[in-house]
């Protein structure tokens, strides 16, 4: 019998086939699209990702990236340690406790126990006496609570017959690194309960001359200058040894392995660019078990200049810490390098094995291997395909760890930060005001030049900061008088209020002197940046502009 609807059948037929040839369509179409995903795919690079989104891998993460905002810096030093690298864990990591004092107090008071003579109160003060610095420690383990002190050198005498000089080294509690910084202050003492001594007064910041340590390493620049009777003459932080290192025999030259990048288009690029850079090609040699070829010249760019230009023959070391670089990671310097090469090929018929990469796109991971004494990157494709950086992205990123921990502040800037903390004993508060170039840009940051006038300021810090404290301002705002509202209920700080700090007579105009062959060095504003950051972060109370002052988003309207 026939079917009476002849039609179904073929209908039904095409109706599924349709529906497959649709799905496969659908199919063949995603994977072509995951495909070029794949393919043209990049990890989002960090130069480019908003401030908020940065401060937050900065701040959480050792393989962090830079900030997107010039009027902050932060390094290496201001990372929040593990616990195994934790000072207190270090081999430096010594410091002056409670229960120190405690144990010295015991040893002395038995001392004094087994001695036949009297307590006599109108005895001569002999600061040599161990009881002296006794007192002087207690002292400040009371009133300097956010100072860690390393050691002390033995009381010498003040001025006067009840006063002693008293010299120490100390680390501020904030300060992530492991270096020292020296402080020697004069105290008045009179004679307290069971023959010891208590501290009547104690001087500021730098007030107990006579234990000043003499030191030998006199600054070339300042030979045959006549120095002032009243000061002692500007001597060289015996502290920091920012000297280059020379490769060595010919021998020990040829059995390293060198990665050497060629420059790029870094050059005068903001320092957040420069050191995303830098630690990328850091992060490669470490990876390739390789020596980094270090270019300590720098071009500062036009950002940080008041001439607006970039300028070119800056040192790498007069804004971060080389001596620390060069105890963490294998560097060596490019004309010492370049010097060792050429005398190599001069003095052997057989040339240093060199393997040239003209691109970026050669990853590390293709290199792990290679056996040549010089990898040699050369960086001469238009921007932005010769910037260092390039090298760690995409799967590098995976393989690549930037060294932050290897980048510190200039040891001479951050003795300029602790004359400035040290001069307001270390009890301050700070108001952080970005003004400049975001404050003229009303689409942007609509509110944030309103909210950062005077009598904003300080109708926003009286809510948070008692008055009359210290209040340090770390800004960009280049008018030194426009907090002149805020003096009528703080003690006002600005950077320019210590400038004898890095003036003609400074250990830093000195010292740079020398890094720059006798010529002065500009205290740019950089230099400033980094100053103003450490002394903002040493504050008790830190007010911040964006969070704080205005509702305006930091990276501009609608990035909040």
């Amino acid at each position: 019998m026939k079917d009476s609807n002849p039609s179904t059948e073929p209908i039904g037929q095409n109706l599924i086939k349709l529906i497959s040839n649709l799905c496969f369509s659908v199919f063949v179409f995603s994977v072509l699209i995951i495909t070029v995903i794949a393919i043209t795919y990049q990890p989002p690079d960090p130069w480019l990702e908003s401030a908020p989104a940065l401060t937050k891998l900065f701040t959480e993460s050792e393989n962090a990236t830079f900030q997107n905002d010039n009027s902050i810096l932060k390094t290496g030093e201001d990372l929040t340690l593990g616990k195994a690298e934790s000072p207190a864990s270090g081999p430096v990591g010594f410091s002056i406790t409670e229960a120190v004092i405690e144990k010295t107090e015991e040893r002395i008071a038995n001392l004094t126990a087994k001695s036949d003579s009297g307590c006599d109160e109108s005895r001569v003060l002999n600061c040599s006496d161990p009881r002296v610095l006794l007192a002087v420690e207690k002292f400040n383990l009371r009133v300097f609570k956010s100072i860690v002190f390393l050691d002390y050198q033995t009381p010498v005498n003040g001025s006067k017959e009840e006063e002693c000089d008293v010299s120490w080294r100390f680390r501020n509690k904030k300060e992530k690194s492991w270096r020292k910084y020296r402080d020697f202050r004069r105290f008045r003492l009179g004679v307290g309960e069971n023959c010891t001594y208590k501290v009547v007064h104690a001087g500021g910041w730098h007030s107990g001359i006579n234990a000043r340590r003499s030191r030998s390493r006199i600054s070339n620049a300042t030979k045959g200058r006549p120095s002032s009777p009243k000061t002692a003459p500007p001597v060289q932080d015996e502290e920091i040894n920012d000297t280059i290192p020379s490769l060595g025999s010919e021998m020990n030259f040829r059995k390293g392995k060198y990665l050497y990048y060629s420059r790029g288009g870094d050059y005068c690029k903001g320092m957040n660019h420069y050191l995303w850079s830098l630690l990328c090609g850091l992060g490669e040699a470490m990876y390739l078990n390789r020596t980094f070829v270090m270019d300590l010249n720098m071009c500062l760019a036009a950002t940080y200049n008041p001439s607006n230009k970039d300028e070119e023959g800056k040192d790498f070391r007069y804004y971060f810490d080389f001596e620390h670089l060069k105890e963490v990671a294998s560097i060596v310097e490019e004309d010492v390098f370049l010097r060792g090469w050429k005398k190599w090929d001069r003095s052997h018929k057989r040339k240093l094995p060199v393997r040239k990469v003209v691109s970026h796109k050669m990853t590390p991971m293709q290199l792990k291997k290679d056996k040549n004494t010089v990898i040699w990157r050369q960086f001469d494709a238009p921007e932005p395909e010769n910037y260092w950086y390039r090298v760690c992205e995409g799967q590098a990123a995976n393989y690549i760890q930037r060294p932050w921990h290897a980048i510190w502040k200039s040891k001479r800037l951050m003795n300029i930060v602790s004359e400035i903390s040290g001069n307001l004993d270390w009890d301050f508060d700070a108001v952080h005001v970005v003004r400049g170039e975001k404050a003229q840009n009303k689409e942007l940051w609509p509110h944030l030049d309103s909210d950062t006038s005077p009598e904003a300021i300080l109708a926003k810090i009286k809510e948070i900061i008692q008055p009359w404290r210290n209040l340090y301002v770390a800004t960009n705002e280049p008018f030194y008088n426009y907090f002149d509202k805020l003096r009528s209920q703080y003690k006002v700080h600005l950077l320019d209020d210590y400038k004898e700090l890095w003036g003609n007579k400074s250990e830093w105009y000195n010292e740079t002197m020398i890094l720059n062959n006798g010529r002065p060095v500009e205290f740019d504003g950089y230099m400033r940046v980094e100053v103003d950051t450490e002394v903002l972060y040493r504050a008790k109370t830190r007010v911040e502009t964006f969070y704080n002052l205005t509702k305006d988003c930091k990276d501009g309207i609608n990035t909040c």
